[in-house]
């Protein structure tokens, strides 16, 4: 017999990924990862998540669980591994939807775009979390003057989306990396504020040892590289280590290792590269600096 669908992540998946499918993308709760918090982002999950289990104990006393957050802060600082996480967190698929499948330039296609994707949601009644991706590439505040009609029409499907997420009753998360130019109505909409901001000294040391796995560089050199990644992105940082571990792999398989660590971390520095927002880390304003890593064992032993 097969389990009910509520209590079936997987066929939940299957289920929004039909009702939703052009309209946005539906992640399964078993494929999140774990991601690296700082204490104050992790004290808000953390009592989120309580807050919605608790839903019967707070109507006991007149309160409702709060059911929508703003997650804000810079590009590649992990908003959707986070949404991800706790929609995993609580068993439910994540349900990802990017402005770009809702904003149109025609007259009412947003609108029309915004009410699709509730109403499909509704038929599908099934538990999610819903993401609201880039939000302030609908959500910017109004008066702001764009061009003529194109302004009118963001104005309008702000005005609808407001009182979608007004209604919806389940699980809704706002990202954006402009918090600064989100409307205050739509601010107020999300019950949290949560910064997602750049990691710290711990963050980054705990982001590239993890994805310096299964290979172990040595906490010298993991260090090492902590200092001069300072200001990185998580995005950033694995980029970082993951071209390496390619590296170590495929020159290996192919007998063109580089001799020195120097080498191989310089190499893939000069391929991937930090946000344009972003101020320069150490190892990108001065690459000379790789040679921090000159002791670093290579090439490292594999766990």
């Amino acid at each position: 017999m097969n389990r009910p669908v509520r209590n079936n992540p997987s066929a939940m998946t299957a289920k929004l990924r039909q009702a939703l499918a052009g309209v946005a993308d539906v992640r399964d709760p078993g494929e999140a990862e774990e991601p690296i918090l700082a204490p104050a982002v992790r004290h808000a999950v953390v009592s989120w998540l309580a807050e919605i289990r608790s839903a019967a104990d707070l109507d006991a006393v007149g309160i409702k669980p709060r059911s929508t957050a703003l997650f804000y802060g810079p590009p590649g600082t992990g908003k959707t591994t986070l949404a991800h996480h706790l929609s995993a967190r609580l068993g439910f698929p994540l349900v990802v939807v990017g402005s770009e499948t809702i904003f149109a330039a025609h007259l009412g296609a947003s609108e029309r775009n915004m009410a699709r994707l509730f109403e499909a949601l509704d038929r599908a009644d099934t538990p999610a979390v819903v993401l609201l991706d880039e939000i302030d590439a609908i959500g910017a505040k109004r008066g702001v003057d764009s061009g003529g009609g194109a302004t009118h029409a963001r104005n309008s499907t702000l005005t609808v989306m407001l009182r979608k997420i007004e209604e919806y009753s389940g699980v809704l998360i706002g990202a954006t990396n402009l918090a600064e130019s989100l409307d205050p109505a739509l601010w107020r909409r999300f019950g949290m504020q949560i910064e997602v901001a750049l990691p710290d000294e711990d963050g980054r040391f705990a982001i590239l040892k993890r994805y310096g796995q299964p290979f172990d560089f040595g906490d010298e050199a993991i260090e090492a590289l902590t200092e001069l990644t300072t200001g990185s992105a998580p995005s950033l940082l694995r980029q970082l280590m993951e071209g390496v571990k390619r590296m170590l792999v495929l020159g290996a398989r192919a007998g063109k290792l580089p001799a020195t660590a120097e080498a191989g971390f310089s190499a893939v520095v000069q391929s991937v590269r930090p946000h344009p927002d972003y101020d320069l880390p150490p190892l990108w304003a001065d690459p000379s600096l790789v040679r921090l890593l000159s002791s670093a064992p290579w090439p490292p032993a594999r766990a």
